[in-house]
C-alpha cells in the first residue's frame, strides 16, 4: 500500500484553525499515515485511534473559544 500524503489536507486544518481562532499550528511530520492534534500537550484527535481524518468542527470544538 503506498502512503496517503495528509500535508494538503493538514495545511488546510491549520489554515482554518488560524483564520476560525486565531491559533497558530505547528505541522510535525510523522511516518505511517499518523496524524495527530495535541493541544497544551493534550491529545485531542488521533488518526490512528479514529480511523480517519478529523473534520475542522470537531477539532474547533477541542479549542479554547
Amino acid at each position: 500500500l503506498r502512503a496517503m500524503n495528509y500535508l494538503p489536507r493538514a495545511s488546510s486544518l491549520a489554515a482554518e484553525i488560524k483564520q476560525q481562532r486565531g491559533v497558530d499550528s505547528r505541522l510535525i511530520r510523522g511516518s505511517g499515515g499518523e496524524f495527530e492534534i495535541t493541544v497544551d500537550g493534550r491529545l485531542v484527535f488521533s488518526k490512528k485511534q479514529q480511523g480517519r481524518f478529523p473534520d475542522l468542527q470537531e477539532v474547533l470544538a477541542q479549542l479554547p473559544a
